[in-house]
C-alpha cells in the first residue's frame, strides 16, 4: 500500500513538471505581433494600419505590389515570406493546383456577415479547388456602358452599341471584355463555356459576326481614358463600354453623362484576401481581414479610391456623392447579376486574339 502511494505521488510529481514546462513553453510563444501583407497599392491605408495597429498591437509591414509580383514571389518562398495577400481571384486557383501557395479559408473566422452575400458566394465558387474554397472578398470593380441619356435614351444594354440608330456615336474598346459582355447581352453564358472550347469557339464566331456587322456604328475603338472622357463631354460619342469610374467622373460634368448597369448584368474583377501556405500569423491574417470589412474602415477605403469593397453595410459611411454614385449604379440588385471574373483556362486568350484580330481587320 505504502509503495503504491509511493508511485501515485510521483505520478503526480511528473504531471505537474509535464504541465508546467508546457505552459512555460505556451508563454515563450506569445501571439504574433507582426503581420506581413503584400497588396495593391492604395489597399492599406496609413490610417487604417495605424489604427489596426492600435487595436491589436500588431505591426503590418505592407509590400506594393500586383499579380503577377505576388505569384512571383510566393513561388519563390514556396508559399512563405508573407502572413497574407490579395490577388484577384482569377489569378487563386490556378496557383493552388500548379503551386499550392494559398491555403483554404476557414470561414468560421471571418465574419462573413459583413460580406454582400452575392459577393462571397461568386468568390467562394471561383475560387473552389478540391471542395474548398481560397479567398475571401475585398475590392471590386466593374464594366459596364457609360451613356448620355439625353442623347441616347435607349441604350441598357451591351448589344444596344450595336443599334444603326446610334451609328457614329458609339464607342468600346476592341478587347475580350467586349466579346463577353457582348455575349451576356445576346443570351450567352460565356463563362460556362470556358471549359469546351468547341461551344467557345462557336461563341466567338458568333459575336465575331455580329462585331463586324456593327462596325459602321462605331465611331472609334477607344485605347485610352482620356480619349473616352473628351469624346463624351465635347458629345462626340453618346454611349460606349466602360467602368463605372469613368462614367461618375463625367457625371459630375454633366449629369446627362452616368454610368449604366446593362441588363444583362455588368462584368466584374474582384480583388481578394488570401492566405499564403506557410503565412507565420494566420491568426493576425484573419484579424485584419474582419478589421478591413467593417464597414465604417471599408468606406475610408472608398472614400478615398473610390473602388467598391466587398463590405455590405459600407456604403453607410460614403460621402454623399460617392454614395450616391453607388445606389445609382451599383445597389445591391445589380451587383447580385454581376457577372465576376473566373480563372481563364489555357487557351481561350489566344482564341479571343484571333477572333479580335478578325474583327479589326473586317471593312
Amino acid at each position: 500500500m505504502k509503495r503504491a502511494l509511493v508511485i501515485l505521488l510521483a505520478f503526480f510529481i511528473l504531471t505537474a513538471g509535464v504541465v508546467f514546462a508546457a505552459g512555460q513553453k505556451e508563454a515563450a510563444e506569445p501571439e504574433k505581433k507582426v503581420l506581413r501583407l503584400i497588396t495593391w497599392s492604395g489597399y492599406a491605408l496609413p490610417e487604417l494600419v495605424e489604427k489596426f495597429q492600435k487595436e491589436t498591437g500588431i505591426t503590418v509591414e505592407v509590400t506594393l505590389s500586383d499579380n503577377e509580383e505576388m505569384i512571383s514571389k510566393l513561388r519563390a518562398l514556396r508559399g512563405g515570406g508573407f502572413d497574407l495577400a490579395q490577388p484577384s481571384q482569377d489569378r487563386i486557383s490556378s496557383v493552388v493546383q500548379q503551386y499550392q501557395l494559398y491555403q483554404p479559408i476557414d470561414y468560421s473566422k471571418v465574419d462573413t456577415d459583413l460580406i454582400d452575400p452575392s459577393l462571397l458566394a461568386a468568390v467562394k465558387k471561383n475560387t473552389l479547388v478540391d471542395g474548398k474554397s481560397y479567398a475571401v472578398p475585398a475590392v471590386y470593380g466593374t464594366s459596364g456602358l457609360v451613356v448620355n441619356k439625353a442623347k441616347a435614351p435607349d441604350v441598357k444594354d451591351y448589344k444596344d452599341l450595336l443599334n444603326p440608330k446610334y451609328t457614329g456615336r458609339v464607342s468600346y474598346r476592341l478587347k475580350r471584355p467586349t466579346l463577353i459582355g457582348m455575349g451576356y447581352s445576346f443570351g450567352y453564358d460565356p463563362f460556362e463555356l470556358y471549359n469546351d472550347k468547341e461551344a467557345y469557339q462557336k461563341f466567338l464566331d458568333d459575336m465575331a459576326e455580329k462585331l463586324i456587322a456593327g462596325k459602321p456604328v462605331v465611331r472609334f475603338y477607344w485605347d485610352n481614358a482620356d480619349q473616352l472622357l473628351q469624346a463624351f463631354l465635347s458629345e462626340e460619342i453618346w454611349a460606349a463600354m466602360a467602368w463605372e469610374q469613368a462614367g461618375w467622373k463625367l457625371y459630375e460634368e454633366n449629369p446627362n453623362i452616368d454610368y449604366v448597369a446593362p441588363e444583362s448584368g455588368p462584368l466584374a474583377w474582384v480583388d481578394t484576401f488570401a492566405i499564403p501556405a506557410r503565412s507565420e500569423n494566420v491568426e493576425g491574417a484573419y484579424k485584419w481581414i474582419n478589421f478591413w470589412l467593417k464597414p465604417e474602415n471599408a468606406a475610408l477605403f472608398t472614400n478615398k479610391e473610390k473602388y467598391g469593397t466587398a463590405s455590405k453595410d459600407a456604403v453607410n459611411y460614403l460621402e454623399p456623392a460617392i454614395k450616391e454614385n453607388f445606389k445609382r449604379g451599383l445597389p445591391p440588385e445589380v451587383l447580385a447579376k454581376t457577372h465576376w471574373y473566373p480563372t481563364v483556362p489555357p487557351g481561350l486568350e489566344e482564341m479571343e486574339g484571333k477572333v479580335l484580330d478578325k474583327i479589326k481587320a473586317a471593312k
